[in-house]
Parts: C-alpha cells; sequence; structure tokens
C-alpha cells in the first residue's frame, strides 16, 4: 500500500485532545480532519484545520449509531478512501468499542473488544488485573453503597488519612452534581470524607468509590506515558512524560498543564510487556505517580485513548497522527517500537497554560529549572497556537481561555506537600 491511499481522520468530540489530533494530522499530512460533537467546545472554535460538526446529543446512543450509519451511508462512502475514527473522549471510546464491529463496516477503529474495555475501564476491576500482571498501585478500598449506614461509611479505612478519593465509573461521574463535585479529591479527615461519600450517593451516584493511600509529595512526582499499539498488537511507541504542574480547578482537577519528556526504561518495559500480554490496540495513556517511601511508580488508571495532553508526544517528535495512520491505514508493517529518549537537544516542554502562571505555581526544585531553560531556549510549545491555523478570531479566543488560568490559580491553587 502506498501513501498515495486516500483517508480521511474523523476525530469524537471538539476539545482540546480533538485539537491536537486534527493539529497532528495537519502536521503530518496536511490534511483537514472532520470533527463530530454534541456541542462546539473552545478549542476547536475559528480552526482551518478542524471541521466540526455539531450533532446534539451524539455523545451518546442512540445518537450517535444513528448519526454514524447515516454519515456511512451520505458522506463517508467512497470505496476508494479510508475512515479512520479516533475517539478523544473516555465516552467516545466507549461508544466506539461497544459498536465495533458494526462501524468496522465502514470505518476504521483502532480500540481493543469491548468485554476487555469494560474491565479496564471499571477502576475496581482495573486494580485487579494490576494485581494480576503485577503492576504496582496504591493501597485501594473500594465503597460500595452496600456499605454504607445512614449515607456514611460503616468502618475504618485500611490506611490512614489523608486519602485519595475517586469515581470508579468516569462516564457515571459526569452525569451527576453536588455541592462540591470535583473529578478527584484528597481529604485529610474522616469528617471531610463522610460528607462527601454521603453527598455521592445523595446526587445518584451508584457506581463504586475508590479510597486510595495518599502518595505524598506534589505534581512534580507524576508521570504520563502515551502509547500506540498496533492491529498485531505490538508497541509501536511509547513516550513518557514529567508533568511538573496540574489544573487544581474543581471540574478540571488533575489535568496536566505543563510537561517535561522523560526517559525511564524500567517504566517503558513494564507498559510494554503488560500491553502487548492483554492484546491491546490503540492509543493508551497511563497516569502514575512516584512513592517514595518505595521508589516505585504506581498506576493510578489507564485512558483507552490518547490523553488530552498527549500533544506533548507529536511535540517531542513522535507524531500520534503517523503511529495509527501508518500501522491502520497504509498497513505499514511494524520494525520496532520507538522509545521517547528525553534527549536534551530536541526536548520540548508542553504548555497548557500561560508561561506566567508557570513560572508562580510550579515547585521550585531542578525540573522546573530544567523547564525554564527550555522557555529561554524557546524549546517549548502548546496544543492549541498553531502557526499554520492562526485567524484573529482564534488569536484572540485562545489567549482568552489561557488567561483564564490565571484566576482559577489564584483562586484554587493549594500546594500538594504529601
Amino acid at each position: 500500500m502506498t501513501k498515495k491511499q486516500k483517508f480521511v481522520p474523523i476525530l469524537l468530540g471538539s476539545d482540546i485532545n480533538v485539537y491536537g489530533m486534527a493539529r497532528s494530522f495537519h502536521e503530518a499530512y496536511g490534511i483537514v480532519s472532520e470533527a463530530y460533537a454534541g456541542l462546539q467546545l473552545a478549542p476547536t472554535k475559528y480552526s482551518k484545520i478542524v471541521n466540526v460538526h455539531v450533532v446534539p446529543g451524539f455523545d451518546k446512543d442512540p445518537v450517535f449509531m444513528e448519526q454514524m450509519r447515516k454519515l456511512a451511508a451520505t458522506t463517508y462512502n467512497d470505496p476508494e478512501t479510508k475512515y479512520l475514527v479516533i475517539a478523544c473522549g473516555d465516552g467516545y471510546a466507549e461508544l466506539v468499542s461497544q459498536h465495533k464491529e458494526e462501524l468496522s463496516q465502514w470505518f476504521i477503529c483502532p480500540y481493543i473488544e469491548f468485554e476487555l474495555l469494560q474491565r479496564l475501564i471499571s477502576k475496581v476491576s482495573f486494580y485487579e488485573i494490576c494485581e494480576k500482571y503485577e503492576l504496582p498501585y496504591p493501597n485501594t478500598f473500594i465503597i460500595r453503597e452496600d456499605l454504607l449506614e445512614a449515607g456514611k461509611l460503616k468502618q475504618d479505612l485500611p490506611f490512614e488519612f489523608p486519602v485519595a478519593l475517586k469515581p470508579a465509573n468516569s462516564v457515571e461521574w459526569l452525569s451527576i452534581d453536588f455541592e462540591g463535585r470535583k473529578k478527584a479529591f484528597i481529604l485529610d479527615t474522616r469528617d471531610e470524607f463522610d460528607t462527601i461519600i454521603e453527598r455521592i450517593y445523595q446526587a445518584g451516584y451508584t457506581s463504586e468509590m475508590i479510597a486510595q493511600d495518599f502518595i505524598p509529595g506534589d505534581d512534580s512526582n507524576m508521570r504520563v506515558l502515551n502509547a500506540y499499539v498496533d492491529q498485531n498488537h505490538q508497541v509501536r511507541m511509547m513516550c513518557l512524560g514529567h508533568p511538573l504542574l496540574e489544573d487544581p480547578s474543581p471540574e478540571a482537577v488533575g489535568n496536566y498543564v505543563a510537561i517535561l519528556p522523560e526517559y525511564n526504561e524500567k517504566i517503558y518495559q513494564t507498559i510494554k510487556s503488560f500491553l502487548e500480554r492483554i492484546n491491546y490496540t490503540g492509543f493508551a495513556n497511563f497516569d502514575m505517580k512516584y512513592d517514595p517511601r518505595d521508589g516505585e511508580y504506581k498506576l493510578f488508571e489507564i485512558n483507552l485513548r490518547q490523553g488530552r495532553s498527549s500533544f506533548f508526544v507529536t511535540l517531542n517528535g513522535f507524531n500520534l497522527a503517523q503511529y495509527v495512520t501508518e500501522d491502520r491505514v497504509f498497513d505499514k508493517p511494524f520494525t520496532e517500537t520507538v522509545y521517547g529518549k528525553a534527549e536534551p537537544a530536541t526536548s520540548m516542554l508542553w504548555m497548557g497554560v500561560p508561561k506566567s502562571v508557570f513560572e508562580k505555581f510550579a515547585r521550585n526544585n531542578d525540573d522546573k529549572q530544567k523547564a525554564l531553560d527550555l522557555i529561554k531556549k524557546n524549546q517549548w510549545g502548546t496544543t492549541v497556537f498553531y502557526k499554520k491555523d492562526m485567524s484573529l478570531m482564534r488569536w484572540i479566543l485562545m489567549k482568552y481561555m489561557f488567561s483564564k488560568y490565571k484566576g482559577r490559580f489564584d483562586l484554587f491553587f493549594k500546594e500538594k506537600e504529601g
């Protein structure tokens, strides 16, 4: 198959993850992506490299499949063209996997089978899988509604406070609301813990909650790994990032806003072996944290898609779009696994906030200094500020979007001493 094969990237969503993938496709092949979403979000607005089609209710069935069938019949039906579907959010990855058999009649769907997806997206079964494959993870206690009495957990937790608390079902979590709701919590006392648990289940949440031993240390102890695994379950690319700062605002807590590339052979080999043993395929994104108490990097979760900040991978010379396209569109055979080495001469710092926010709020340490040195050498970049896609309207909107981080950090930032 030559590279003359025509193809269209079809991206699901309209957020910064979508823009990062559209930019990766544009940088690699000079093509414009098509995106479908339930609503238009700022990162893809006024763009010339991605056409966003808004379909109300598209992020859920039955609208999702009705629209995909319609597109296959009326728009994406040229037998000479391949149509590559890339999910850019958890809900979309789940929908594609669930309907993979039908969708694969018309589209290339680089996603795992639904049964494996369900085991991996449930944090409960994910930690059971970690146990089976000897992957390190934090001490964990699973909370179910039937363990509560008058809204409170009947027993003591098997570890001391502070504890981390997060939902096992991230998709259901998006559908509930209550006072103090966040993406995840760090709770210092049993009283705080009891209050939040009561509110969560009163709000109608039905799945498990995950309580974990809080690993000491600030954001700079986090690591994020993006990988691409081909249709024959061989890992083609792995790139490790070292987040130096996270978004502190309640609705986005834990989202990385500054990432340095990093190299760690042990992490690479551990995760590579795991992905190949479970017969994975497609993009995978792992969050982990260094535990100074035992020297291990402990896994928090796997996302069955590229991460929202994964443009740091493309920025560092490993174009995400290229790996999936060469595998699935051009059928280029596997030759070797490529690893991000974080070479000083070519390393690029990825930024999701203004430089002033990073300088003020990132913890002062050697890694921050390394990042500041890269900024001085102009070895840094963002997802959304792309020279080849910068009309005046887009520039104003992106500047406004970035400027809002100043207020968010002033309001919500609290250093995690651990």
